[in-house]
């Protein structure tokens, strides 16, 4: 399916039949209000489908769903195997319905086409697969304790799990709470974007066809002042997750506070720096890899190299390599299958980023490329890759989470420079340094305050690795055997020998 072409993609997304209803306890239905919201592709902006608005009233049904598939063990209390066999069917059935949930992802959020093919529909799938294949690995503990007493700790599901994931990476975020969530023995209650939710509602029904139970995995489309709020405000969740903006996710801690203590594990926003040492072993990779980790996905990636920090010897010729790169990035329709740079998600978020762009030209800052709307006349939200040069730190373009195609370049001279520049900086997600001498990768890497760290390369790693940000990127671990412990409850029980 690799090889199709622009009509043949075309074609495909005419015989689609657009996943509309709420999933609630084993079915498909509409919300209890009967509202809809409008589905807009990006590329060309018009109407995809209207999809059920949920609201509390969903919530409450999905909720109480939820606890009794969990109360009465429908899933929990499976056997390891047995929930790993599911898993891994469910994993499967993604498989052979990848070319349907890549191009949903395309249509939904404006993503290339061959990257919701290579990446997003199967990255998914490994994810599914990976937590199942983790079920029967884990193993409980036995203390080390006195003759006369037998310690016992033991890890047991939460309970009621809710995920609000991301218009971004909608598939894989879903995957990501929901693989570990469900090895685990919880019940599910995910959240899409409002702006990204029909890959979350087709893997509901591929995961009740996988045999995953009823209730055990439930999907509620709708806006989060709404439905996710009523997740978040609710006594019977046990746990929200989320990933998403910094000021949203802070706002879902304060819910758990004001309601019932759940658990609230937030992955926030990012302004992460890349930085470029004289000595790194390849300039021309460095800057391909720099164009390609700000202007994938469109920009709109929370580990985005937005800032990149260039040592001053060597600049001059390092942007001269980057603009070469970067014009290879050329905004086109997201179905085409030689396409690299799809549209934004939608109208709001083009306007946002043309916002921040104006507001770099106002402080100051050089612009060496882009900085405009193109393809207007399609109808969608493109806008054309960008670059700043002399950018500060006092500058918003160096300070504030853009969520775009927009990169921002400075300057330095040491590699104590660079570290101070690259944490200025009130995230803490990812972060990179380029170098051949191994003293200062090492140096570099430990100094940098960033959950993640890539040394001569950018986004780097797989499912082995936690993922996850310092400071106010969020609290918590996704991805690796680190995710699974989120969703689980540590219980000691202290057994007195006769």
């Amino acid at each position: 399916m690799s090889d199709m072409t622009l009509a043949q993609w075309q074609y495909r997304q005419a015989q689609l039949n657009l996943p509309t209803q709420a999933f609630i306890d084993g079915s498909y239905r509409d919300a209890v209000n009967g509202a809809t919201f409008d589905c807009i592709n990006p590329a060309n902006g018009q109407l995809l489908a209207k999809v059920a608005a949920c609201d509390a009233a969903d919530a409450e049904l999905a909720v109480a769903a939820a606890r009794a598939a969990f109360n009465d063990k429908r899933w929990a209390g499976q056997s390891p195997k047995e929930r790993k066999l599911v898993m891994q069917r469910f994993a499967e059935l993604m498989r052979l319905n990848k070319v349907e949930l890549a191009l949903l992802e395309s249509l939904d959020m404006g993503k290339p086409i061959m990257d919701a093919m290579n990446y997003d529909a199967p990255a998914a799938a490994n994810c599914i697969a990976w937590n199942g294949e983790a079920i029967d690995k884990l193993y409980d503990e036995v203390a080390p304790v006195e003759e006369g007493a037998l310690a016992l700790i033991t890890r047991e599901p939460l309970g009621v799990v809710a995920a609000i994931v991301p218009w971004n990476f909608p598939l894989v975020m879903a995957c990501w709470k929901l693989g570990p969530a469900l090895a685990t023995g919880n019940s599910v209650i995910l959240k899409p974007s409002e702006k990204s939710p029909l890959t979350a509602l087709r893997i509901a029904g591929i995961a009740k066809e996988a045999g995953i139970p009823d209730g055990v995995f439930n999907v509620l489309p709708g806006f989060g002042h709404t439905v996710g709020e009523a997740l978040a405000m609710h006594m019977d969740v046990d746990c929200i997750t989320f990933t998403g903006s910094t000021k949203i996710g802070k706002h879902l801690v304060q819910c758990s506070g004001k309601s019932n203590l759940k658990r609230a594990f937030m992955e926030c926003g990012g302004k992460s720096p890349n930085i470029i040492l004289a000595d790194a072993p390849d300039l021309d990779a460095a800057a391909s890899s720099a164009a390609a980790a700000i202007f994938y996905n469109q920009g709109e990636v929370c580990t985005a190299a937005s800032r990149l920090l260039v040592q001053n010897s060597i600049k001059a010729e390092f942007i001269e390599r980057l603009l070469a790169h970067a014009r290879e990035w050329v905004s086109a329709d997201p179905q085409d299958p030689s396409t690299r740079i799809g549209a934004m998600v939608d109208g709001i978020q083009m306007e946002q980023v043309l916002r921040y762009i104006d507001i770099g030209k106002q402080e100051g800052a050089k612009l060496l490329l882009g900085g405009q709307r193109t393809l207007e006349e399609s109808g969608g939200f493109y806008i054309a890759p960008t670059i700043f040069d002399e950018v500060t730190p006092q500058m918003r373009i160096f300070r504030e989470e853009i969520f775009g195609p927009v990169l921002a370049i400075t300057g330095f001279d040491t590699l104590e420079e660079a570290i101070a520049l690259g944490n200025d900086t009130d995230y803490g997600l990812a972060a990179a340094i380029w170098t051949a001498d191994l003293n200062k990768a090492i140096k570099g890497s430990r100094a940098l305050r960033a959950g993640t760290v890539f040394v001569n390369n950018w986004d780097g790693g797989d499912m082995t690795m936690p993922f996850g940000g310092f400071k106010q990127s969020g609290n918590g671990r996704d991805k690796s055997l680190h995710a699974l412990e989120k969703y689980t409850e540590l219980k000691s029980t202290w057994i007195q020998l006769a």
